[in-house]
């Protein structure tokens, strides 16, 4: 399957439309489509890292969500529970956002290229010290875990917590 990420900056005005749009856009051109809030992605290895364990995950026949999307957003949230993993779901207003596309080339490619003009495109993807209260709260990292690895290490303290999904039931 093939996976690619559209990231920028969209304003929401109307969530239920945005998401029905999305879902029209996915549909229409049979891929899937997940969008998250990027301001609580810690880059493009966690995105790929969650997309990855989902896919596996499907593959295995122990996915918790029936939609794939839903799957890789629930490990990019570091959550087991699907109502949990909607917390790095876009909101009305102005967001940060980051597409994941998944599907056959050819259908991911038509998506993306949609995607592209309904938002600003920007790298928000890529963790920034201006993410860093957000994610802290997220995943649950600590004072002491941060003391005892360093600030640099914010991105690796979240994959683990990908990581951890399937461990911690």
């Amino acid at each position: 399957m093939h996976v690619e990420f559209v990231s920028g900056h969209i304003c929401i005005e109307d969530l239920k439309s945005f998401l029905r749009k999305t879902a029209d856009i996915s549909k229409a051109n049979s891929c899937i489509i997940q969008a998250i809030n990027a301001d609580q992605i810690a880059g493009e290895e966690h995105l790929r890292f969650a997309v990855a364990k989902a896919l596996r995950a499907f593959e295995q026949e122990r996915n918790a969500a029936k939609d794939m999307g839903i799957e890789v957003m629930r490990y990019a949230s570091g959550k087991r529970q699907i109502e949990e993993a909607f917390s790095m779901g876009v909101h009305q207003g102005q967001n940060n956002v980051v597409f994941v596309v998944l599907g056959e080339e050819d259908s991911v490619t038509t998506c993306v290229y949609i995607l592209k003009e309904i938002l600003i495109p920007a790298d928000v993807i890529e963790y920034k010290i201006s993410k860093r209260e957000e994610i802290i709260m997220q995943f649950g990292i600590t004072s002491d875990e941060i003391a005892v690895v360093g600030e640099q290490m914010i991105p690796e303290l979240v994959i683990e917590r990908v990581a951890l999904v399937d461990v911690l039931k």
